[in-house]
């Protein structure tokens, strides 16, 4: 049997370092792209969504913070 280099012997002096190169640098990039990914989803957890001038307003409202008039001016000023 060839010395005792088995099937693949021949290749391993000459690509053997690539492939361990591969396989080192797909290593890191799983790693990182594992840790962005939990670090991401952790930050959109404690983060509510945005919300909008308009929506604040009516909340604002429907709470009895303010009264109609001064929810149709500022819904105008929104608008313009």
């Amino acid at each position: 049997m060839m010395g005792g280099m088995g099937t693949f012997g021949v290749w391993t002096p000459g690509f053997g370092w690539l492939f361990m190169l591969l396989f080192w640098a797909l290593l890191i990039l799983g790693i990182f792209a594992l840790i962005k990914w939990l670090a991401g989803e952790a930050s959109s957890r404690g983060t509510p969504a945005q919300k909008s001038a308009l929506q604040i307003l009516e909340e604002r409202y429907a709470r009895g913070e303010i009264e109609r008039e001064e929810f149709e001016q500022k819904k105008r000023d929104l608008s313009r």
